[in-house]
């Protein structure tokens, strides 16, 4: 079979956080996704998806007049080769940005089409699902006040969530969410890379007495993996890191220098299924757990699960905790009573609901 259309369709979706939206540039942030749509000569449809939010003009770009013109004709079932020929064409015009991101979509669509030829899912086409369901955490939005970090975390709760992340600055914060949950429930704060290491240090005097199951990305900028490892080594709170990688080559280092306790790779970011199947080995040889980076609703959220199946231990899955009325894979991607169910039809196992992207699409 060969590639015959390639196509990057972005969909933005109305969706509540339980606060207000958050903002980018002064405009309220949409829940934007940018699917990636490649057909076969023999009719056979893969689905990927792109990181997306802000950036997905940008990645929409790099996909149709950098990859699309670079696949057409090209045989899909080679993933390994043609991502690799690919990655060495375009490294000049960026080896991270949208160029990987664009790259990361494709990889997924071309998992999918392996898996719907074959008729198996991803999860098996990887040596097979230890797990049907896995255990959800609610990563909830940066709010920034106490009252809505305590309002989310209670509906959290309430929903059957098994864990909660924070998304704000300060130990407050922290401690609200504690007088709602107690501190037998694991408890997590990403602060997106803000602090020096002094400002980590002196953060994490402040953090201590909540117990939290980690503290994401607390350096800026985040490839200083010897300050993150120099943080590491305080063993205040455990660290958790990697969604901001560009390469496997940033993961070996990071490894290497001992700066993470839970490594983050992420699907639709790191250059799809294939790179991140390479760092979940890696990892496995440093035994550093992967805890993956998956707020978004896409494939990309399916293909997480897929690959988390397959690890040994059933491990926490990261959503997004925004309520949408539509959304294009419907059930597929809804938690219920605190699990998600691993798909097991061909491939992702589901594809976008066609009546919601043409509902949603946007120009």
């Amino acid at each position: 079979m060969t590639i015959v259309q390639a196509q990057a369709i972005p969909i933005r979706l109305p969706f509540e956080i339980g606060g207000p939206k958050p903002m980018f540039a002064g405009i309220p942030r949409m829940m934007d996704i940018l699917l990636i749509r490649i057909e076969t000569d023999a009719g056979l449809v893969g689905w990927g998806e792109a990181f997306g939010l802000s950036i997905w003009p940008a990645t929409r770009q790099a996909f149709e007049y950098l990859v699309t013109p670079l696949i057409l004709g090209k045989d899909e079932k080679d993933i390994a080769n043609l991502m690799m020929n690919l990655q060495k064409q375009l490294h000049i015009l960026g080896r991270s940005g949208a160029v990987t991101y664009a790259l990361s979509g494709l990889d997924i669509a071309l998992w999918d089409l392996a898996g719907k030829a074959s008729q198996q899912s991803i999860s098996e086409l990887l040596g097979g699902s230890r797990h049907a369901t896995l255990p959800a955490y609610a990563s909830l939005m940066r709010y920034g006040t106490t009252d809505l970090v305590q309002r989310n975390t209670d509906r959290a709760l309430s929903q059957g969530f098994s864990a909660i992340k924070l998304h704000e600055l300060g130990a407050e914060h922290v401690q609200a969410a504690r007088k709602v949950m107690g501190m037998d429930v694991p408890l997590m704060m990403d602060v997106n890379c803000p602090w020096s290491f002094e400002q980590t240090q002196n953060m994490l005097d402040q953090l201590e007495p909540y117990q939290l199951l980690w503290l994401e990305e607390p350096i800026w900028p985040p490839e200083d993996f010897t300050s993150l490892s120099q943080v590491r080594k305080l063993k205040k709170t455990p660290i958790a890191a990697g969604e901001n990688n560009i390469s496997t080559h940033h993961f070996s280092e990071m490894l290497r220098q001992g700066a993470v306790d839970f490594a983050q790779p992420s699907v639709t970011k790191i250059g799809g299924i294939t790179e991140m199947m390479k760092i979940i080995q890696m990892c496995n040889e440093y035994s550093i757990p992967v805890m993956p980076h998956s707020p978004y609703f896409g494939p990309g959220f399916l293909a997480t699960l897929h690959m988390t199946a397959c690890f040994k231990e059933p491990t926490m899955i990261e959503y997004s905790f925004a309520e949408m009325a539509d959304n294009p894979l419907g059930d597929a991607i809804l938690m219920k009573n605190g699990l998600l169910k691993i798909p097991t039809g061909p491939g992702l196992g589901y594809d976008p609901d066609l009546d919601i992207i043409e509902k949603f699409r946007v120009p």
